[in-house]
């Protein structure tokens, strides 16, 4: 099949979700882009597939079959277009081109990373410290009276300090480099860090955000399983309290996130709860659950008034990362939520 002429930025904004993407990770993307053509009658995918690519159309026509019966058509240019083309997985329609069509596809996972990468937020800072204050004192007895410790089980906090290690560093020294893997979170115990971050734009490094004690970094990269996307650097002489990757998911991270299948998630919601939708506007405008709120994830943590602190969420998204990411974060400002397993591609509804 040959490979048609590539996109640019200002086309791939017009589709969703790409539309709440930045402008630099929207060329990052490009790369990953495939724009094909096919002739009347190639079938795209086929009823059953399995496959990890998300379709969409630009121009031409796709008829969407449930067995031999046509139950819809697409229209490249319209808006159901500017939306995947049948992405619940396995596919539940066949998409056969009724003329010569232009389309393109992206890996379903690497567009989904690339979306929790862009909305958990500009850098490696999450809210899991914000409670405390910077001044020098008992940084372990702040740690406990931050809600998010005191959401998980009493074994669970003292087997963290227990495999909380030590690490010593001076000023000047990268602790964590933007693009690097994610590999440990981390707690200052004494001295003071720098977050910057490198740009496509600008390849000096911009200068984000100052760290003191009792202030944590690199939670966000070990939950959506993300390369760091800023450096961390020590201003001053200190003391750094890690936690490794598979402590971090074990202890902290899973016992925080509930995940519920998907017939337990329907009567969580049927018994008082509510669907919390964190994809972006035009994803939940294509397809959502009955009576959802949808607060995109990179909203999350400014528009939290919106929030009934009395109503339990089961938060949800295509695959279940940025739920989970999104869960994270609530539970830490003290909601109670739980997570559609598999989000909504693994949906058997």
């Amino acid at each position: 099949m040959p490979v048609a002429k590539g996109m640019d930025v200002a086309q791939l904004a017009n589709f969703s979700p790409f539309n709440a993407l930045k402008s630099t990770n929207l060329a990052d993307l490009l790369n990953d882009i495939e724009v094909l053509r096919a002739n009347k009658g190639r079938v795209l995918f086929n009823q059953g597939d399995a496959d990890t690519r998300t379709v969409y159309l630009l121009s031409g026509t796709i008829a969407l079959r449930d067995g031999d019966q046509v139950v819809s058509t697409v229209v490249g240019g319209t808006d159901e277009a500017r939306n995947p083309i049948a992405p619940l997985t396995p596919r539940r329609l066949s998409a056969v081109a009724l003329d010569d069509l232009q389309y393109f596809t992206i890996d379903s996972e690497l567009l989904d990373v690339k979306l929790t990468l862009d909305q958990t937020g500009i850098y490696e800072v999450g809210d899991f410290g914000s409670e405390l204050n910077g001044a020098e004192g008992d940084w372990m007895s702040a740690l406990l009276r931050t809600k998010t410790f005191q959401l998980i089980p009493a074994q669970n906090i003292q087997m963290i300090f227990m495999r909380l290690k030590r690490v010593d560093y001076k000023a000047g020294h990268v602790v964590i480099k933007q693009g690097s893997q994610g590999d440990h979170f981390y707690i200052i115990k004494s001295g003071r860090c720098m977050v910057t971050r490198e740009t496509p734009a600008n390849k000096q490094n911009i200068d984000l955000a100052e760290l003191g004690v009792g202030s944590t970094f690199g939670e966000e990269a070990l939950i959506s399983e993300d390369p760091r996307n800023a450096t961390v650097t020590m201003l001053t002489d200190g003391t750094l309290m890690r936690l490794d990757r598979d402590d971090f998911q074990s202890l902290l991270n899973e016992p925080m996130i509930v995940s519920l299948d998907h017939d337990v998630a329907d009567e969580a919601v049927a018994q008082g709860g509510k669907w919390l939708d964190v994809r972006i506007p035009s994803e939940f405008k294509s397809f959502c659950k009955a009576n959802a709120t949808n607060l995109p994830l990179y909203l999350l943590r400014h528009k939290l008034n919106v929030l009934d602190r009395k109503t339990p969420y089961v938060v949800y998204c295509d695959t279940g990362r940025r739920s989970s990411a999104a869960a994270f974060i609530l539970n830490q400002q003290g909601f109670e939520t739980a997570v559609l397993k598999g989000g909504l591609n693994r949906s058997e509804h």
